[in-house]
């Protein structure tokens, strides 16, 4: 459970944030620490300055008999354990001091006399009482002409002050870092909840329940974005599912009655004694049905090779006009056989780059099924010609109609309406003809009415240069 947990989005997510805000909260203390020492700092060498101004004014006034009294006042005033005052010559030697009992142990700098004496400048340093480890802030600067003040501040307070901030810093940083993590966790847990429905209705969804959709939170947020996402996939999905199932009911129909008829052939031949001729039909009855087969593969190998972009296809340029009035005269004698009237209105050269083979199978599909679903006596047209930067060929026949909910199931493998499940035909053709033209940047549509027949456009683009 521990594990789980760890290894969710919500906890690396918490963690995270909780890192980050520990990160830019120690880097906020040590700015605000580092600034705050720096300003008691800069108070503490500015209340020294000021004292030394005060002693250069008395000695100016009244000599050092003055800056040694006033040594004495602003030592008890303040509090002879918070500040000092020493006056020295420049030789290091003390003429007048504070009371030093609890200063006893800090003595003249001579290191710090000879930097004064040469640049003239206020020193500053920072020491530490042996006596009883406090810090303290010591400044030299010149009150006179061979007069040097040395006055010191105990830290001990600003010290005290920082620690306590510290500790209350640190305390509450603790106290915020934790409600922070914990709250974080729970908000993103919150915010995370619409995954794991999705997540459940993902682990509910079996091949035979696909019905199971995810209730969106209407907040039009990344979530409900994904739910939406998740439900259309779903849908697709379940439309495939359906797809899948109907295309091998369509192969199993499709495939029974020629592997029938050859394993009756068979019977026949094992079970009879016929004559050598009746042997020989039967053999060219079995390879009959056995090029049936054959082709079907053969068919649904190719659209499916060419749906994955893999197709076998030779591009190159191809006059169409020539293309499409060969296959007219093609089939021109089976429209002959019945009574059909052909009429065939092709533009002259219209040139593109194709594959010519591929592209005359799948006219030839179009062209054959106007014929085959024409009844007698009745006519087909065919119209080839350019148009807004479009090769558009239609075959018009005069045969029974589509419904309009058929459009587009008609150019599904191995689907036939069940008016035409009395003709032979695999169910390929017109899938194989929309995927070759596709292959082409083209596309196949349908039109049809009731009474009238149907109408197959075939559109090609007329600039053909870059094709897959």
């Amino acid at each position: 459970m521990v594990y789980k947990i760890f290894n969710t989005i919500a906890f690396r997510l918490a963690l995270w944030f909780t890192g980050i805000f520990t990160i830019c909260s120690g880097v906020a203390f040590v700015l605000f620490y580092f600034l705050a020492t720096q300003t008691i700092q800069s108070q503490i060498d500015q209340e020294l300055l000021d004292n030394a101004s005060k002693f250069s004014a008395i000695i100016h006034r009244t000599g050092l008999m003055g800056a040694r009294e006033l040594a004495v006042v602003e030592a008890q005033a303040a509090g002879e354990k918070v500040i000092f005052f020493r006056l020295v010559y420049p030789t290091g030697e003390v003429f007048a001091s504070s009371h030093m009992s609890y200063w006893k142990d800090v003595h003249v700098n001579k290191l710090a006399l000879r930097d004064l004496i040469i640049n003239k400048n206020s020193i500053f340093e920072t020491i530490q009482i042996p006596s009883t480890r406090q810090k303290a802030r010591i400044l030299y600067s010149y009150v006179a002409a061979d007069v040097i003040l040395q006055t010191g501040i105990a830290m001990d307070f600003y010290f005290k002050f920082l620690s306590a901030f510290k500790k209350v810093f640190i305390g509450a940083m603790c106290f915020i870092i934790i409600f922070s993590a914990v709250a974080g966790w729970i908000l993103i847990r919150k915010a995370l909840s619409g995954v794991a429905t999705i997540t459940k209705t993902a682990q509910n969804i079996t091949g035979s329940n696909l019905e199971a959709r995810v209730t969106g939170t209407g907040d039009k947020d990344e979530l409900d974005h994904l739910a939406i996402t998740f439900n259309s996939m779903l849908d697709r999905i379940e439309e495939l599912v359906k797809s899948i199932r109907e295309m091998s009911d369509n192969i199993a129909h499709d495939l029974k009655s020629p592997i029938t008829r050859v394993r009756g052939f068979a019977e026949l031949a094992l079970v009879h004694e016929e004559s050598l001729e009746d042997y020989r039909i039967m053999a060219s009855n079995t390879i009959e049905e056995s090029d049936r087969l054959l082709d079907m593969i053969n068919t649904m190998l190719v659209i499916s090779r060419a749906e994955a972009g893999e197709g076998d296809f030779e591009f190159k340029k191809t006059n169409l006009s020539i293309m499409v009035k060969e296959a007219c005269d093609l089939f021109a004698p089976l429209a002959e056989d019945k009574n059909i009237k052909f009429h065939q209105t092709i533009e002259e050269q219209i040139f593109i780059v194709a594959d010519v083979k591929m592209l005359q199978r799948a006219f030839s599909n179009l062209l054959d099924n106007a014929i085959k679903y024409t009844p007698e006596n009745r006519k087909v047209s065919v119209l080839a010609f350019k148009e807004n930067h479009q090769v558009v060929i239609k075959i018009e026949d005069t045969g029974i109609s589509i419904a309009p909910e058929f459009f587009e199931k008609i150019f599904e493998r191995f689907y036939r309406a069940e008016s035409s499940r009395t003709s032979a035909g695999t169910g390929l053709g017109l899938s194989l003809a929309r995927t070759i033209v596709r292959q082409h940047k083209g596309d196949i549509s349908v039109s049809s009415q009731q009474g009238r027949g149907s109408v197959f456009v075939m559109t090609l683009p007329y600039s053909n240069l870059e094709v897959i």
